[in-house]
């Protein structure tokens, strides 16, 4: 009776259903727009964005056809245009241009995030849209200053306008602002103080204000936002200590305050913070000890970075145990002590362990078995490595046995010597003790050493001459065979590969794969895999079994050299760096087929990505936005500088071009093609020796000194690369030299240090670049100018490129932290230096065909910028910049040819 009853409950359900089933449609429905004046203001704004018809069509509805469009009985209360794309004709010249707004009085939402409006938020936006509750500008390319006015929207509760162009300070007047929950302005140029009015904010939830020039001290006001979840004040110019006030924000999930000038110490107010996750204080001038109450025993924390400050004495015990902890960082800093002696916690493991370059000494122990990433290198830690060290922990710079890049026995007995502590000598017998007190040297000793430096230096001396002697000989019959060609042949490697069974531990470069495993992972390395034919061999898309996506190299043996896998196995196993291609494994069973394989990289390389076919039915192509383009070429200088500068021996790439900068899903650089990777070779003292006498000696185009030429003509080849970024001309990089040459004659002529509108005539016509921006590819090009001076030794070195490309605005600004005299008086050792070493003439002579020097019809429709020139100087260094280290031209790189300076040489 029951079944029968829910029987006919059901059926009379469905009846009742589709009887009414069309007055339900009719209510989900939105109803159409019943405001001719918000129609009309559509219309003027579809038409002042250059919106597309596809996205806004005219003769449809706009509550119900049209994109992003949300309306509430008939009126529109949000537009959402984020992502939206322009009509071709619409992104020749697009603008801020919004005045339509005004006319949508009951506008709630505004979100417009990643669509190009350069221009200033205009005054009436806090004035005449006040039901406005979200206005989302990021990454706009919106400019100037804030409006004092926006801080009269008092019903906004969400504020994004991060990753613009935003200048001046904070307006004082958004601190009115009292519904506002989500307050972002990080990513933009604004300078100042932050306002101490902002603790009037009570319904803060996120503060990010981050990636700006903020100076001054944090307010003490931001303590008393009892809602706070997310604090940002990261990479600013912030000075004084941490208040201790922020201890008082109980509701605190995430902390960063890296990246400033904060000094002092770290407040134990702090251990207030119960609810907080992530605390990074890295990259400041802190210093002191940490206090031992400041971590809480049932903290919540994931995520410490307290890197490159200057603290000092012992970690706090409970950071050894923290259970939720994935990511410890202290490196950088004075931190000692022992590890402690037992796992404590055995639950708790962190991702993440790193405690490198710190005074850490004694043995290793189990609680290192807790991590799986371990970082302890440069330290002093002694004794054998434990098996609970996983093989991939960063071992290097301590005092450790039968294990390679350690300090030296006279380091290590210094340092425990001087503690008091005992040295186990590296496992040798008689194992160092703190020397007994030295006792004077008696009298009778001073005359023995005296006279034995006297004769010693009087032999120097005459074995000296002897050799400079002999020197100048040799010097000036070479001298006289040399032409100043540069037609040469590539350079040899600068260490040959090691003998059958040496060095190379292959278990430790990755995994080993079988044939069989990497035969169906390429499926039979059909041509359908196929990616390129390389120089190095052959590349094969694939999946290995778990899913991952590989690429695989195949390398024939019995075409090419036997010695190439084995190179790049070894520069794998030396080698560790985020900047390089990662090398999952290799298979190595067969005897004339080798096979590497790497991680896929789904952007392909620069050559491939720079411009892509879109979905729209004709095929266009869309180019790289000029920040993804300056985000390349920041990766790559990484990626070159550290092997230049930060490997011993300096290496040298060698294959520098855009086929070589892979790209994984975020279009960070990963730098591939390392298979003619080498040490640097020459002879250096040679070098400073012709320098010395003024011997006469090659020409500098086709013949550079020892380390310096080979790292020049990495950075000869980088300059090509960002000239193809500059210029948007696919293949540039991977140019002959006759090619490159009337390339260059018809390039380098519009750029210029002294005037920004003659880079407007090279520029890439696909980049959409506004003012600032502008300045941007200004200074890239600047920069690849410099790099690809014919003359070697007149190269920046890559570190100084690296540092010109984190500060391109100080390439050319004149208003940045330094003055003109910087092409006359600068330091060679600083980084602008460096670039403009070729620049120092009093005058710019520059000869461009059929083009005048000032602006005329039909010219540039830019701005005149009012800089002259680069200013600012970055900390002094070595004088690498200066050397001259030269060499007969057959000895080298091949160098381009017949490229002359079109700058007016210098005038000492």
């Amino acid at each position: 009776m029951v079944d029968q009853r829910s029987i006919v409950s059901c059926a009379l359900f469905l009846v009742v259903v589709l009887l009414f089933e069309p007055t339900f449609e009719q209510q989900s429905q939105p109803l159409p727009l019943g405001s001719t004046t918000e129609r009309v203001a559509l219309l003027e704004l579809r038409s002042s964005l250059g919106l597309r018809s596809r996205d806004w069509p005219i003769k449809a509805d706009p509550c119900i056809i049209w994109r992003g469009i949300y309306c509430q009985n008939g009126r529109v209360v949000g537009i959402n245009i984020s992502g939206f794309r322009r009509t071709r004709l619409g992104s020749q010249n697009p603008q801020f241009s919004v005045d339509a707004l005004a006319n949508f009085t009951l506008l709630q939402s505004f979100n417009a995030s990643n669509f190009l409006l350069p221009g200033s938020i205009p005054d009436w936006f806090g004035q005449q849209v006040r039901s406005l509750q979200v206005l989302d500008l990021t990454s706009c390319s919106v400019l100037g200053p804030i409006p004092l006015s926006l801080g009269n929207s008092s019903n906004l509760t969400g504020l994004y306008l991060s990753h613009n162009n935003l200048t001046g300070t904070i307006p004082a007047s958004l601190s009115q602002l009292s519904r506002l929950s989500v307050f972002n302005l990080s990513r933009n140029r604004l300078t100042g103080s932050i306002p101490t009015s902002f603790g009037n904010l009570r319904n803060l939830s996120v503060l990010d204000i981050s990636g700006n020039y903020l100076s001054g001290s944090i307010p003490l006001g931001i303590g008393t936002l009892m809602k706070l979840q997310y604090l940002n004040l990261s990479s600013n110019m912030l000075t004084a200590s941490i208040p201790a006030q922020l201890g008082d924000l109980d509701s605190l999930v995430d902390l960063d305050l890296s990246a400033n000038i904060l000094v002092g110490s770290v407040p134990s107010d702090l251990r207030g913070l119960r609810n907080l996750q992530r605390m990074i204080v890295a990259d400041n001038l802190l210093s002191g000890t940490l206090p031992d109450n400041l971590f809480p025993t049932s903290t919540q924390l994931q995520v410490i970075v307290l890197r490159n400050n200057g603290f000092t004495g012992g970690l706090p015990k409970v950071l050894w145990s923290m259970a939720g902890l994935s990511l410890l960082d202290v490196s950088g800093n004075n931190f000692t002590g022992l590890l402690p002696n037992s796992s404590l916690n055995a639950n708790a493991t962190a991702a993440v362990f790193n405690i490198s370059q710190n005074l850490f000494y004694g043995s290793l122990t189990p609680l290192l078995g807790r991590f799986s990433v371990i970082d302890i290198s440069g330290n002093y830690f002694q004794g054998g490595v434990p098996g609970y060290v996983g093989t991939s922990a960063s071992l290097d710079r301590n005092c450790l046995r039968n294990v390679k890049n350690q300090k030296t026995l006279a380091e290590c007995s210094s340092f425990y010597n001087g503690r008091g502590l005992t040295f186990d000598n590296f496992g040798q017998p008689n194992s160092t003790q703190p020397p007994p007190p030295a006792k004077p040297p008696g009298k009778s000793n001073k005359k023995v050493i005296i006279l034995a430096a006297v004769l010693g230096g009087v032999g120097l001396i005459v074995l000296l001459v002897l050799f400079l002697v002999v020197l100048l000989l040799c010097l000036r019959k070479r001298g006289t065979t040399t032409e100043r060609g540069i037609g040469v042949g590539p350079i040899t490697t600068g260490s040959g590969p090691p003998p059958p069974g040496g060095s190379i531990n292959f278990s430790s470069v990755g995994d080993a794969f079988t044939y069989q495993q990497l035969l169906q992972a390429a499926g039979d390395f059909s041509n359908t895999n196929l990616i390129k034919n390389g120089h190095s061999g052959d590349l094969f898309r694939g999946v290995l079994e778990n899913g991952i996506p590989v690429v695989i190299k195949r390398i024939d043996l019995r075409s090419m050299k036997k010695e190439a896998y084995i190179q790049e196995l070894e520069f794998f196993n030396k080698v560790s760096h985020t900047r390089f291609v990662p090398l999952l494994g290799h298979c190595l069973e067969n005897e004339n087929e080798k096979f590497l394989v790497y991680k896929y990289m789904p952007n392909g390389d620069l050559s491939s990505s720079l411009y892509k076919k879109t979905n729209t039915v004709d095929d266009s192509l869309q180019s790289l936005d000029w920040i993804t383009r300056l985000k390349i070429a920041l990766g790559a200088a990484e990626g070159l500088s550290y092997l230049h500068h930060e490997c011993n021996p300096p290496l040298v790439h060698r294959d520098v071009q855009a086929s070589s900068i892979l790209l994984d899903d975020k279009f960070e650089v990963r730098l591939g093609s390392l298979t003619d990777v080498c040490s640097q070779e020459g002879d250096t003292h040679q070098s400073r020796i012709t320098r010395l006498l003024r011997l006469p000696q090659s020409s500098e185009q086709g013949a550079s000194g020892s380390s310096t030429a080979l790292c020049a003509y990495d950075v000869y080849c980088f300059g090509k690369v960002l000239l193809e970024l500059v210029t948007g001309k696919l293949g540039i990089s991977a140019s002959s030299d006759a090619e490159m040459k009337e390339l260059l004659d018809q390039t380098l002529p519009y750029i210029s240090i002294y005037d920004k509108e003659l880079v407007t005539k090279i520029v890439d016509p696909s980049l959409i670049v506004d003012e600032d921006l502008l300045e941007e590819v200004w200074a890239m090009a600047v920069v690849a100018r410099s790099c690809l001076n014919p003359k070697p030794s007149r190269r920046p070195l890559m570190r100084y490129i690296l540092k010109a490309l984190e500060n391109p605005l100080k390439v050319v600004r004149e208003d940045s932290s330094g003055s003109a005299r910087l092409r006359t008086t600068s330091s060679r050792g600083s980084w602008n230096a460096a670039v403009f070493g070729s620049w120092r003439s009093s005058s710019e002579v520059v000869v461009i065909p059929g083009a005048s020097t000032t602006k005329g019809e039909g010219g540039s429709g830019l701005k005149r910028s009012g800089t002259t020139g680069s200013q600012g100087s970055g900390p002094n260094g070595g004088g690498e910049l200066s050397s001259s280290r030269r060499r007969h031209s057959r000895d080298i790189f091949p160098e381009p040819s017949g490229v002359q300076d079109v700058e007016r040489p210098d005038q000492d």
